[in-house]
């Protein structure tokens, strides 16, 4: 089945968005995620829909069919695979993987995907911790994490995923030792939602506002040392 760039786009989009959520995938939902308009969403789904890829319900949002999924889950280990070969092999910075592997996950063979997972031995995650679905792409289990937004003054919890949406906040998660692996100290939790953390390996605290801290997933974990 040949599918354009695009259609491969929204196909990631809503496969992403279902591992947040439980419920049908809305418009609105894919339009902020792609930044496009409600009416170029409903358009696209429609000749999704027409290719059996989607499974709508008027109202009530989508879901990736059968089919759907498996060509998603195709873009998506495309993609973390770059992602990783980038950082590891050519010295590209986290916050800059992402745009390059979004040109790239279109265009590579299999067995250039094959060779790039074996030049990586095999990973499991990307490097901002997401899960990289196997090469016969068996959808991977979701994360056990946790928003670090769901945590409270005084927890200590260690990073396993950062949303790698955005390179801005990537930079400054960054800067700030907010990366898969490092341990986080919950300093304090606004009541707007506003929540400083202080990491195990950076020595000032780091201020994530609510929009942020809902895409570090974390776990629970031991006492930093102080």
């Amino acid at each position: 089945m040949m599918l354009s760039d695009v259609m491969e786009d929204y196909l990631k989009a809503i496969y992403q968005l279902q591992r947040e959520t439980d419920e049908r995938i809305k418009t609105s939902a894919i339009a902020e995620e792609l930044d496009v308009t409600s009416p170029t969403v409903t358009s696209m789904l429609d000749k999704l829909e027409e290719r059996s890829l989607v499974d709508r319900e008027k109202y009530r949002g989508v879901t990736l069919t059968d089919e759907g999924e498996t060509v998603a889950l195709e873009v998506v280990r495309h993609h973390r695979l770059l992602e990783a070969y980038l950082t590891e092999h050519l010295d590209y910075d986290w916050a800059e993987v992402h745009e390059e592997a979004d040109r790239l996950e279109h265009h590579i063979s299999e067995a250039f995907e094959a060779r790039v997972a074996d030049a990586l031995g095999q990973p499991t995650v990307d490097p901002h911790g997401s899960p990289i679905p196997s090469a016969d792409l068996e959808p991977p289990e979701r994360p056990d994490g946790k928003s670090v937004i769901e945590f409270e003054e005084g927890d200590v919890v260690v990073v396993e995923e950062v949303a790698d949406r955005d390179a801005e906040v990537l930079s400054y998660l960054a800067d700030h030792g907010v990366e898969p692996g490092v341990e986080l100290e919950i300093v304090e939790v606004a009541p707007f939602g506003m929540v400083t953390a202080r990491s195990s390996n950076h020595e000032n605290p780091v201020s994530l506002p609510e929009s942020v801290a809902h895409h570090v997933r974390v776990a629970r974990g031991a006492e930093i040392e102080q």
